[in-house]
């Protein structure tokens, strides 16, 4: 087992920051759903990154690429299965390499559902979201972008698949 969060704490102790202060909310901004699922329409969010060529290795089992990150919010249609990479982001690499893009952009399984009734639609576009590892940025910029992006498709439920 790995204590992720002493670990963290640690870490960045180490580095002479005060005590990380995880976000949390008193009051949680969810609502439940007007539909039930398989009438439903649904936003992909992803904190994977477009794949950028000409900047080194972005494939499966790529070293960590810090300049494949992005920083602001995008979105993408869902069709044909956009070419997201995830070698911007921390994961375990001794024990997956993100071979199947559907462990972390399940565009291909949502539509999968759609066709089998379990889910009513999958919204036109997904939502990218950036990894800053800024509560700041994610609730003043980040949020507001992806909630005006669900909106403008008109979702009942969003679907967020952090990588």
């Amino acid at each position: 087992m790995i204590s992720y969060i002493e670990r963290t704490r640690n870490y960045y102790g180490t580095l002479g920051y005060p005590p990380y202060t995880w976000a949390h909310f008193d009051t949680v901004p969810f609502a439940s759903p007007a539909r039930s699922v398989n009438k439903a329409r649904l936003a992909l969010i992803t904190t994977a990154a477009p794949y950028q060529s000409g900047l080194a290795d972005q494939g499966p089992g790529a070293l960590y690429n810090a300049a494949a990150k992005f920083f602001r919010t995008y979105t993408m249609p869902v069709t044909p299965v956009p070419d997201l990479r995830i070698s911007h982001l921390g994961y375990d690499r001794k024990h997956t390499t993100a071979a199947d893009p559907n462990s972390f952009l399940p565009v291909t399984r949502l539509a999968e559902a759609v066709t089998s009734g379990e889910l009513g639609s999958l919204a036109a576009e997904l939502i990218g979201v950036p990894t800053n590892r800024s509560q700041r940025v994610t609730l003043q910029q980040d949020a507001p972008e992806v909630l005006a992006a669900c909106r403008e498709q008109a979702v009942d439920l969003a679907l967020l698949v952090p990588s």
